[in-house]
């Protein structure tokens, strides 16, 4: 495991979703370097759509591997503002690059406050052992 990577500017939940904080409540959110590694050659990615609202803890998406599928989580609540259609034609991208391209979708954060529940670098890795 210490050879995947989890960046320390990154939130992360229980449910192996990482949120990149941006401008304006808008946060981006991706599945871990764990999340990929135990799914394997990610080769379809189903996202929520643009205006969606979502609910913390709410599934919103899938994520379909060579090995099996596997649900997308919503880490906060809010609206999704915007989806990675690169992954559409490129869900590899997943794989080889989850906090940068692989990116799953942005959403603007009903109560910033929310982001406080989530787990930091060391907190989450702690929970990986």
């Amino acid at each position: 495991m210490s050879d995947l990577e989890y960046p320390q500017e990154l939130r992360y939940t229980a449910e192996h979703e990482w949120v990149r904080t941006g401008n304006d409540d808008v946060v981006r959110v991706g599945i871990t370097s764990y999340a990929q590694d135990a799914l394997g050659d990610v080769v379809y990615v189903d996202l929520p759509s643009v205006g969606d609202e979502v609910s913390a803890g709410d599934t919103c998406g899938e994520i379909e591997s060579t090995k099996s599928v596997s649900d997308l989580f919503s880490p906060l609540t809010g609206e999704v503002v915007a989806v990675n259609e690169s992954l559409e034609s490129a869900s590899e991208m997943v794989n080889s690059d989850p906090y940068g391209e692989g990116w799953m979708f942005e959403m603007k954060v009903a109560d910033p406050g929310q982001l406080e529940s989530l787990m930091d670098a060391d907190a989450y890795v702690e929970g990986l052992d």
